[in-house]
């Protein structure tokens, strides 16, 4: 039989203390649910496209993108895991719906364009088209806000189907995630 002394018992004791707080630390994992910051000007008036929350073909390329299929430059998942689930430390969960609802698609698009400050998420604006990022967008929404839409009048996730359309854009003004209409040819001119 091992004889215990007291300086061996307070050895393992430190030791269960400091395993249950790095154990405690991991779980913790993004930290407290906090608001994230409104994005900047030039962001602020981007939303989903009409109809492609619940677009099925839009979300299968999103998954593609995402999963690093479409462009070997990007991958997704290498970090926020195929599921949604992070593979690498700092890396956001997605399955979190608590925290997710608190993101605007503008947010969330922004985020996707620029990066995150002081984290490991890279601006992907440079790889990816505007209309690839939303579509990486509206697959990422499946994890933790499945069936839901950004209501951009609300400026709150509700069921899709159910948001209501923002007002009319002004005059000449196409609405922010609109591609712009092609010009006409003056008349007798080619």
């Amino acid at each position: 039989m091992m004889k215990r002394t007291a300086w061996g018992t307070m050895m393992l004791l430190i030791g269960l203390a400091g395993a249950s707080v790095t154990v405690a630390g991991c779980e913790a994992g993004e930290g407290p649910i906090v608001a994230p910051p409104d994005p900047p000007a030039e962001y602020a008036d981007k939303h989903m496209p009409a109809g492609w929350w619940a677009d099925e073909k839009i979300i299968e390329e999103g998954r593609q993108i995402f999963i690093g299929a479409t462009n070997i430059d990007v991958n997704c998942a290498s970090c926020h895991g195929k599921d949604g689930k992070p593979v690498k430390a700092g890396a956001r969960d997605f399955r979190n719906t608590e925290r997710m609802k608190l993101y605007s698609d503008a947010v969330w698009f922004w985020r996707i364009s620029e990066g995150v400050k002081d984290t490991k998420m890279k601006a992907w604006k440079s790889k990816l088209p505007e209309e690839d990022r939303w579509k990486v967008m509206a697959y990422e929404r499946t994890f933790g806000l499945k069936g839901l839409e950004f209501d951009v009048v609300k400026k709150e996730w509700v069921p899709v189907g159910s948001a209501k359309p923002p007002a009319a854009a002004p005059a000449g003004k196409a609405p922010a995630s609109a591609p712009p209409k092609p010009k006409k040819a003056a008349a007798g001119k080619t």
